[in-house]
């Protein structure tokens, strides 16, 4: 390619498109794109030697990296101690102490255009499962009474087993009586004498750490009775009427009854209006119900019935099968466009529930008018829309992530050097397509020409693309297309052959020699045969042969036809075409009906491809016709005539309506929504829908209702009560099946209570975890969302004064009792409350809680500046930090010699041991060094982080010139002079001691110059950031004076004097560098800053403001 400009991205231009998305070279601009992340959750076990946690990037430029660890921004090598890779974002933990790198890893690869973002890694550290160090006491019950042995088994890495067993190793033996519990724990439905004993255990095995452990022996005296009195059954496990079970689909249903009484009961275990799954198991004595791979038709009620002579009692299951985040169909995939279009990416993602989409752009959340629900729409895209979008689909079950690279381009192009061939004598057409934002003007050179290529045979289409008619051989060459805009000229080189032909029969287009070769376009089936090629020579010759055989779709199928027609269901017989050298795959067989949709065909059903009928059930009343087509290797061929028409006789509708939502938008009303059938489905005329409910375990009677539309409201409902629901269909020719029962909840109302018991434990400066008693299910009406912890800071302990108040809050979604809340303030006081929310809104807050955090280390002094550097010493100035943290004790000034190797010396250290001291004189330095200067705050619990500075001493070359020594005697002499002018002047009145103003002063000025004699004071005040405050009034001239490093210009701050002989005290500030820090200091002092001569001058006045001034 030539290209006279470049548009920024180059070209773009060999970009391809690809199922997966746009694949671009990397020697092209591009956004990256995570290309490896490791797949969490890892687990660390601790007799493995390291943990790898992999992020590597494509893009260009090269990506950066950077990783988060529990929303926290991280590095690595500083704060985990570990190093990243060379080339990319990965790093690898070794085992050690492994508790401090648990938590959430996000890795985050950058560069100018872009930020990807991978997903959540998760890191987990177990630790080793123990059981609590305590006494139990024993357990006395009465003959016949029931037992619970608590096992509580320590949580750690599945699978874990539990057994119980004696002291010595003896399983305790289980019958219907004795059994143990999904839970762990022991149930004994009715104690008899022979179940006392001292010495059950309870043993969990975690076989991955190849750990076991043993709870603390417990204790059962069962006291003798001489009869037993029969009790009805009731359940150990689980409480109450009813629960309500969620499961992700492919987990195992595990359910659950125990029940005490006497005689011991028996459970029984059945599915409301229907059998129970083949797929279902009964263990543990007939009191656990297991399905395994569990599919969604295996949600519904369930009930267990725990039975003796003497009664009976009832638990009901509500089974729900849910799903976690997934793509639907597939993650949203990265675009190309042009600047000026509409880019709409779109994220759909299903799940149970319904999961929340939510938007980032470059790993920053995005909202606000570009986001529609789960679609970004870029209106008229501009070049900084080019971005990495992130999409993230969320439930309860987990989270998905996926990146998407939208790159918004001003021009893209025809691969560069293209080879383009023709037979001479035939047309050509080279392509040059080219998109642009402005439009680009097109234009063709021959051969390095500048002229444009003109002609009679020569044609430029309007989308750039040149074509040559009657091709000959002066044509062969290379061409260069140009496209031009307002943002400049590119170009693209395409390559023309023009060969001679070599048959003169009628398929000379399609073939022609090169070097020997053979070349065939455009292959059909009357190519295929045995070629031979022959090469001689004077002396010799050799020929050799090649079979070609020509592979196509399938021809289509013929003599469809339709065979055992029956009310609702036809056979279809063909005889398949030519399959041309692929054999036939599948056959797919397609439908049209004339009612509902008339012209549009649609898949009926798929044959394997050695079979040639298909049994087809069709619906009721529709005027069907089919066809058939052959799917080999190469694809899908043509379809087959349609077949003559077939209608179906008019019936029942065959199935209920699907996906049926119930919802409460306001309190008293219960909204039920469903998929209606599809027309197809409808079997006949007159379809309508029978709405029946009542309320779960309270009602018997099914209220019902006719509708014709696929939504109704049931109003007048109490608040949050769960209802049985069911739907069932019909049109004028019958009854659907018996529809299948669902359960849901009447509308939600806000929650009236409030959690209790909120405690909080500080953890650290920063970190809190806070408790409460959860909120009862009574007062809850509705689903549980979650806890909201809300917290405001109220002031700050280092100072006595209130501050404006900082409120904050999170969101702890679930059914949960603690939460961890990060992100407070040193030393300081907050007060906190929790509430409960649920899908209609906010419960009451709790109670305040008040808490202060304790005290911490400092920030970072914002400035540390080198001055007055001396053959010998230095003098370091800094300011306090902004944020002390705690109450400042003074700080810790390090140093280390910089020899001429950069190799760093021995780290020397001084204790500042004042709050109020904000520079240093240091001495004892090398003449002519380098040193690094490091320097932290310090409170009572340790040092702040450190900042550097780099500075080194001077020479004493201009000391010893006598120069210098006469002029600083002749120095010496003046001052001693103003001194003794300044006592007199001060004892006897004047200028400065009793002298009136000068009489063109106005009275204002005046009084400001009255009150200046009384004091002029230099003081530095604390809490001031660094900055000095002068009382400097309007008859004097204050000059701050410094040196700008490695320059002879001296600045300072000057305000002109309202007298010509007035008396000028100047001072000299170490502040370095000078221009930068001097501005504000003028404008502060009321002054302007100016470029001074030489210090020398001002050496007489240096030294008088102590002798002159009042302090």
């Amino acid at each position: 390619m030539r290209s006279l400009w470049s548009l920024g991205l180059a070209f773009l231009l060999a970009l391809t498109s690809r199922a997966g998305g746009l694949e671009i070279p990397l020697e092209v601009e591009q956004l990256p794109t995570i290309t490896v992340q490791t797949a969490g959750p890892v687990i660390a076990l601790p007799f493995e030697g390291s943990f790898s946690m992999r992020c590597e990037a494509k893009g260009n430029p090269q990506p950066v990296y950077r990783w988060t660890k529990d929303g926290q921004a991280i590095d690595p090598l500083f704060d985990l101690g570990v190093k990243k890779e060379r080339n990319n974002g990965s790093f690898v933990i070794h085992s050690g102490r492994l508790a401090q790198f648990q938590g959430m890893y996000q890795c985050y690869a950058s560069n100018n255009l872009g930020t990807a973002v991978s997903e959540e890694i998760e890191l987990i550290v177990p630790s080793t499962p123990k059981f609590p160090k305590e006494k139990i006491a024993p357990i006395v019950v009465k003959e016949g009474q029931p037992v619970i042995l608590e096992c509580n088994p320590p949580q750690g890495i599945p699978p874990r087993k539990i057994y119980w067993m004696t002291i010595g190793l003896q399983h305790i033996e289980q019958d219907e009586r004795v059994s143990m519990g999904h839970d762990g724990n022991l149930y004994i439905s009715n104690a008899l004498e022979k179940d006392s004993r001292r010495d059950y255990c309870c043993f969990a095995a975690f076989s991955v750490i190849r750990t076991i452990v043993r709870k603390t022996a417990m204790s059962v005296v069962v006291k003798s009775s001489y009869a037993i009195p029969e009790r009805r059954p009731s359940l150990l496990v689980p409480s109450g009427v009813q629960s309500e079970v969620r499961l992700l689909k492919g987990e195992e249903l595990v359910l659950e009854c125990i029940a005490e009484g006497f005689p011991t009961p028996v459970i029984e275990w059945t599915k409301r209006t229907e059998k129970l799954p083949k797929r279902a198991n009964l263990k543990n004595y007939g009191k656990r119900l297991t399905i395994n791979n569990i599919e969604e038709e295996d949600d519904g009620k369930y009930t267990c019935e725990a039975r003796n002579s003497v009664g009976d009692t009832v638990h009901y299951f509500n089974v729900m099968v849910e799903e976690p985040p997934r793509w639907q169909p597939e993650p949203p995939k990265g675009q190309l466009a042009v600047v000026g279009s509409d880019v709409h990416i779109k994220c759909s993602a299903s799940g149970k529930p319904r999961p929340v989409i939510s938007w980032r752009k470059n790993g920053q959340p995005l909202d606000g008018e570009q986001v529609l629900d789960d679609t970004i729409v870029l209106h008229r895209a501009r070049p900084e829309d080019s971005a990495v979008y992130q999409c993230e689909a969320s439930n309860r079950h987990g989270t998905i992530l996926a990146n998407a690279n939208i790159m918004i381009i001003s021009q893209y192009w025809t691969l560069d050097y293209q080879r383009y061939s023709v037979v001479q004598g035939r047309d050509i057409i080279m392509d040059c397509k080219v998109f642009s934002s402005p439009p680009s003007t097109v234009s063709w050179n021959k051969d390095d020409t500048t002229e444009s290529v003109e002609g009679e045979r020569f044609s430029v289409f309007k989308n750039g693309s040149l074509q040559i008619n009657q091709a000959g051989k002066e044509d062969s060459g290379e061409y260069v297309c140009f496209a031009t805009n307002s943002e400049g000229k590119s170009a693209i080189t395409a390559l023309l052959d023009v060969k001679v032909s070599l048959y003169k029969c009628a398929f000379i287009i399609r073939y022609f020699l090169d070097d020997g070769m053979l070349q065939i376009i455009n292959v059909n089936q009357s190519d295929k045969g045995t070629y031979t090629c022959t090469a001689r020579t004077n002396l010799d010759q050799d020929t050799a042969s090649a079979l070609v055989t020509v592979l196509d779709v399938p021809d289509a199928p013929e003599d469809v036809e339709l065979s055992e027609q029956k009310s609702w269901s036809v056979r279809l017989a063909w005889v398949p075409g030519d399959d041309h050298n692929s054999s036939t795959t599948e056959f797919i067989v397609e439908y049209e009906e004339s009612q509902w949709d008339p012209g549009t065909w649609r898949e009926l059903q798929r044959v394997p491809g050695n079979q040639v009928t298909a049994l087809l059930t069709l619906h009721g009343h529709l005027n069907y016709q089919f066809r058939v087509y052959a799917v080999n290797g190469i694809g899908k061929g043509p379809p087959s005539n349609p077949t003559d028409r077939y209608k179906t006789l008019p019936a029942a509708p065959d199935k209920n309506p699907e996906n049926i939502q119930i919802q409460g938008h306001l309190p008293h009303q219960m909204d039920i929504s469903w998929e209606p059938l599809l027309p197809v489905e409808h079997n006949g005329p007159g379809l309508e829908y029978k709405l029946s409910y009542r309320k779960l375990g309270v009602e018997d009677i099914w209220k019902e209702h006719l509708v014709k539309r696929h939504a109704f409201v049931i109003k007048n409902t109490p608040t949050f009560i769960p209802y049985e629901i069911k739907i069932q269909s019909r049109n004028s020719h019958g009854w659907g099946p018996e529809p299948k029962v669902v359960t849901g909840y009447s509308g939600e109302d806000l929650p009236t209570a409030s959690p209790q018991d909120v405690a909080v434990e500080v953890l650290n400066t920063t970190l809190l975890r806070v408790s409460w008693t959860r909120v009862a299910q009574a007062t809850l009406r509705g689903h549980l969302g979650g806890y909201n912890v809300h917290w405001l800071r109220k002031r700050s302990l280092l100072h006595s004064n209130r501050i404006p108040e900082e409120r904050h809050f999170l969101t702890f979604p679930g059914n949960r009792s603690h939460a961890m809340v990060p992100g407070l303030r040193p030393f300081s006081e907050y007060r906190l409350t929790v509430n409960v929310f649920n899908k209609r809104g906010n419960g009451p807050n709790s109670d305040p809680v008040t808490f202060q955090t304790p005290e911490g280390v400092p920030e970072q002094v914002p400035i540390l500046t080198v001055s007055n550097a001396q053959r010998d010493s230095i003098t370091l100035v800094w300011a306090p930090p902004f944020e002390a943290n705690g109450i400042l004790t003074g700080y810790l000034l390090q140093y280390q010699l910089i020899n001429e190797t950069l190799a760093m010396g021995d780290m020397q250290e001084v204790n500042v041991s004042s709050a109020d001291t904000t520079h240093w004189l240091l001495q004892g330095l090398g003449e002519m060094s380098k040193y690094m200067f490091y320097l932290s705050a310090c409170t009572r619990v340790g040092c702040g982080p450190q900042r550097m500075e780099e500075g080194s001493t001077v020479t004493e070359a201009i000391s010893t010139q006598g120069w210098f020594i006469g002029m600083m005697c002749a120095v010496a002499l003046l001052t001693l002079t103003v001194l003794i002018a300044c006592f007199v002047t001060r004892n006897k009145g004047g200028k400065y001691a009793g002298t009136p103003p000068h009489p063109n002063m106005s009275s204002s000025v005046q009084g400001q110059f009255y009150k200046a004699h009384s004091t002029l004071c230099v003081k530095h005040r604390q809490g001031a950031r660094g900055l000095l405050s002068f009382p400097i009034v309007p008859p004097l001239c204050a000059v701050a004076l410094v040196s700008q490093p490695g320059t002879a210009d001296y600045w300072g701050c000057q305000k002109d004097r309202l007298e010509s002989a007035s008396f000028v005290p100047l001072l000299r500030l170490h502040l370095d560098p000078a221009p930068a820090l001097l501005e504000p200091l003028c404008t502060r002092l009321g002054l302007t800053k100016v470029l001074l001569s030489h210090p020398l001058s001002f050496a007489l006045t240096i030294s008088t403001i102590s002798a002159c001034g009042s302090c």
